[in-house]
């Protein structure tokens, strides 16, 4: 395989950083109070139209740090953030770890026991959420079951334009939760109702814990990954220093939500550490995100497969001015080259398919930039990160010669650890190396290709079956718009394979015919018993095809 300094070093990668390169110990708070004091009157945030410079942004910051102080809040302390993209989140963010305190990422679409548990787990002192219907009831039920003491709330109305502040107020009230008379709850403009001064202490960038992200790893089980500052610092760094175009414009659309690892890195972190600006959408909608595009000319869309999709599918996709798009950068799942080539042939952009996970701060391969990569690849491992493979049933050996392994990384951007759970990093790491999960091939240039996920292999008559090179045959169907391939039990083969899809508009297709199209291009051992046509398949909170979802409906399906 080539080394993979002479890879980043080459022409045809035409990187600027060598694959070595060292990312020296930098805390959050520092890389963003860098770029506000270069960057002060730059805008930081554009919330649908309303601009957050870098200075007020700190200014935020500085103040949720010294309102949490005077309730008593200090180092060490877990500190949640239960919110959508708006702009209470960067100074919610930046203010606890300014603080010496940790931050806990929740999904706003947790569930009343999703976010007890994890409250409880992590113990979690205090929530910042906000007045939304979709969000304030479920926070008030668990500030009466976890270890959550204290709720601080915030207003999606103060945080819009004037206009846009008041027909929020006028036309939706229906979605807004009035805040409780409690002394436990407090009003998000009262916390920062201060000028910001205090000691902040000093933190450790490479011990210090500054996120704890809920992850399912490998085993499906939910467990923070405890990622320090020079974690996510780094993996900033990292992600800012491959862009080839290192003092053009940078606005970036993040709509990937802001508490998943990938939005956190991709859009966040590494905007900051670069002093861009995040144009901010609370809500993934395919007319909003075109608008908010022609209206900002934002130059980069992260994103996820089933978004570039339905941004396809727009009817104003034809007609919104893209042409300000250089980079796309997709994550989260496998990137269909069909819809890689549709959108590259409707924008212009260029859309970059690269890989990551929670306990790597989001970041671990990409595909160039600049120059051509290679398509249904990861990518190569970014600088400063290692990448390898070990056998599937022992990881502590190569695989045999020529066959997939299961892909391990270390590098700066690497977690600390679990919370609290030895026994899995006992299980996660091995001589120092992450293990993934992920089952892959690295080629002679040292790209990636992931195979498949090590739980999600289908076992058929003692055979191996990866579910996604099933998918990659059925995406080559013009007629099928999304597909997903689970094993179903089978009393003589143990498993057998089964593809559950949705069509393209006017597909006519039956679920007969596409089955006898798909297994005559399939092993004998990969042949489905059916191909399942539906009006939906299930999704994860950042738009990616859940297989783990797909697989409990079926399941629950099957026992009713």
């Amino acid at each position: 395989m080539t080394d993979p300094e002479s890879i980043w070093r080459s022409d045809a990668y035409r990187h600027p950083t060598p694959w070595a390169t060292e990312f020296p110990p930098l805390t959050l708070t520092a890389m963003f109070e860098r770029s506000a004091a270069h960057h002060a009157a730059k805008p930081l945030i554009d919330f649908l139209g309303r601009h957050y410079s870098y200075a007020e942004t700190l200014d935020g910051a500085n103040r949720v740090a010294a309102g949490l102080a005077k309730l008593g809040y200090g180092p060490g302390d877990r500190i949640g953030l239960f919110l959508p993209n708006v702009p209470h989140y960067l100074a919610a963010y930046f203010g606890i770890l300014k603080l010496g305190a940790t931050v806990v990422n929740f999904s706003p679409l947790y569930t009343v026991d999703e976010l007890a548990h994890q409250a409880e787990d992590s113990g979690t002192r205090a929530l910042f959420t906000l007045s939304a219907s979709a969000l304030l009831p479920t926070a008030l039920e668990v500030l009466d079951k976890s270890s959550i003491t204290r709720l601080i709330v915030g207003s999606v109305a103060g945080a819009l334009p004037g206009t846009k502040s008041l027909f929020y107020r006028l036309f939706r009230g229906k979605e807004v939760t009035k805040r409780p008379d409690d002394p436990r709850i407090m009003a998000f403009s009262k916390l920062i109702a201060n000028d910001g001064t205090g000691d902040h202490p000093a933190i450790d960038p490479e011990t210090h814990v500054a996120v704890i992200q809920y992850t399912g790893g490998t085993t499906g089980t939910p467990k923070g990954a405890m990622l320090t500052h020079q974690n996510l610092s780094a993996n900033a760094r990292q992600v800012e220093g491959m862009d080839p175009d290192p003092h053009g414009e940078d606005r970036i659309i993040g709509v990937l939500p802001l508490f998943h690892v990938f939005a956190n890195t991709c859009v966040m972190n590494r905007t900051v550490a670069k002093g861009g600006t995040i144009v901010m959408l609370p809500r993934f909608d395919g007319g909003q995100v075109l608008a908010a595009i022609e209206r900002t000319k934002a130059t980069a869309l992260p994103g996820v497969p089933t978004m570039y999709q339905a941004l396809l599918d727009h009817p104003k996709l034809k007609t919104t001015d893209l042409s300000s798009l250089r980079y796309c950068i997709s994550g989260g799942a496998p990137l269909p080259a069909e819809v890689k080539a549709k959108f590259e042939n409707a924008t212009g952009a260029r859309v970059i398919e690269g890989y990551g996970l929670s306990e790597s701060s989001g970041v671990v391969s990409c595909n160039p930039y600049a120059s051509m990569g290679k398509v249904g690849t990861i990518g190569q491992p970014i600088p400063a990160t290692q990448v390898r493979l070990v056998d599937k049933e022992d990881p502590t050996r190569p695989p045999p010669d020529g066959e997939p392994g299961e892909i391990v990384v270390r590098g700066p951007q690497i977690m600390k650890g679990y919370w609290n759970r030895p026994d899995a990093d006992a299980d996660v790491f091995v001589d120092g190396w992450l293990r993934t999960g992920d089952v892959g091939q690295i080629d002679a240039d040292g790209f990636i290709r992931v195979v498949d996920r090590l739980k999600d292999m289908i076992a058929v008559s003692g055979f191996k079956v990866f579910p996604s090179q099933i998918e990659a045959v059925l995406y080559k169907n013009p007629a099928v718009k999304e597909a997903l391939v689970i094993g179903v039990p089978d009393t003589y083969r143990g498993e057998q394979p089964r593809a559950y899809v949705t069509l393209t508009d006017g597909a006519t297709e039956t679920p007969d015919t596409l089955k006898t199209w798909l297994n005559a291009q399939l092993g004998h051992h990969e042949r489905v018993d059916q191909v399942v046509v539906r009006l939906a398949l299930p999704k994860t909170l950042v738009g990616k095809l859940s297989r783990k979802d797909l697989v409990e409906e079926v399941r629950s399906e099957s026992s009713g």
